[in-house]
C-alpha cells in the first residue's frame, strides 16, 4: 500500500474530528449556554462538516478497500467521523496497524 492513502486518510481523520468536536461545541454554547452568535458559527461548520465527511468517507473506504479490511472494520472506521474524538484515536490505532505494510507496499493481510 502506498504512503499517500494512509496520509490522506490521516488528513481527513483529523479534519473532521477537530471539525466534529467545534460543531458539538458550538451547539452546547447555541442551545446549552443560550449564545446568539454561536448560531451563524453551527451553520458554517455543520456544513463544512457535512461536505468534509464525505470527503473522509471516501478515502477511509479506499484504505479500508486497499488495506482488504473486512466489512465490520471498515464500518467502524466510516462511522469513526460521526462521534466526537473517535476520529482521533481510531486514526492513531490504524496508523499503528498499518505503518509496517506502508513500509514495505505489501497489503496488511498479506503480511500474516
Amino acid at each position: 500500500m502506498k504512503k499517500s492513502v494512509l496520509t490522506r486518510y490521516r488528513v481527513m481523520a483529523y479534519v473532521t474530528g477537530v471539525l466534529l468536536v467545534a460543531l458539538t461545541l458550538g451547539m452546547i454554547g447555541k442551545y446549552v449556554l443560550d449564545m446568539g452568535g454561536a448560531a451563524d458559527f453551527t451553520q458554517v461548520v455543520s456544513i463544512a462538516h457535512g461536505w468534509l465527511y464525505v470527503v473522509y468517507l471516501i478515502f477511509a473506504f479506499d484504505l479500508g478497500s486497499k488495506a482488504k479490511w473486512p466489512v465490520k472494520k471498515q464500518l467502524w472506521v466510516l462511522l469513526a467521523g460521526t462521534v466526537p474524538t473517535a476520529a482521533f484515536f481510531v486514526e492513531r490505532g490504524i496508523s499503528r496497524e498499518l505503518a509496517a505494510s506502508v513500509e514495505d507496499g505489501t497489503p496488511e493481510t498479506a503480511r500474516a
